[in-house]
């Protein structure tokens, strides 16, 4: 079963000023893959950023850790900057594949300064801050997330076999 974590950055959110939606909207689209194990909105701040993405990886062994919001342009926007901290390993194929995908629905997708890597056995991925940003990007790593576990694990063998 994957474990999955949840990370909303939003100062509005955080504070109570608005409703997250794309967090839930990430826990609809992965809680059929597995379970939900981490889950909480922060303030766009480095280091709650970073603290919460350690703390899902290292602490409470989520497999998968999804962010959502602060990867624009925007002065605090850091989502990027707290993510590339913490990592270990880049993995730019999952940005790059999703962009490429939103550029055929919006110019703006190129705007986007999303990350994802590796930290230990957790692939942390950067995903948009809107509901629908954040479904359509999910359509995109889905496919790919049990290879992805069976990777990091190290249980497969081989990864040119059909």
């Amino acid at each position: 079963m994957l474990k999955f974590g949840i990370l909303t950055v939003s100062d509005r959110c955080s504070r109570g000023e608005a409703e997250d939606r794309s967090g839930p909207a990430i826990e609809e689209i992965v809680s059929p893959l597995g379970e939900v194990t981490a889950y909480r909105v922060v303030p766009d701040e480095k280091e709650e950023i970073g603290a919460a993405l350690i703390e899902f990886a290292d602490v409470l062994g989520c497999d998968f850790v999804f962010t959502t919001g602060g990867t624009g342009f925007a002065p605090r926007d850091v989502t990027p900057e707290a993510t590339k901290a913490v990592i270990e390993k880049d993995v730019p194929g999952i940005p790059e594949a999703i962009r490429a995908e939103s550029l055929k629905i919006t110019p703006k997708a190129m705007l986007s300064r999303a990350v994802a890597g590796i930290r230990g056995k957790t692939l942390i991925v950067n995903l948009p801050g809107s509901p629908k940003a954040v479904r359509e990007s999910l359509g995109v790593v889905l496919p790919v997330l049990a290879h992805a576990k069976e990777t990091l694990s190290g249980e497969t063998i081989s990864c040119g076999k059909a």
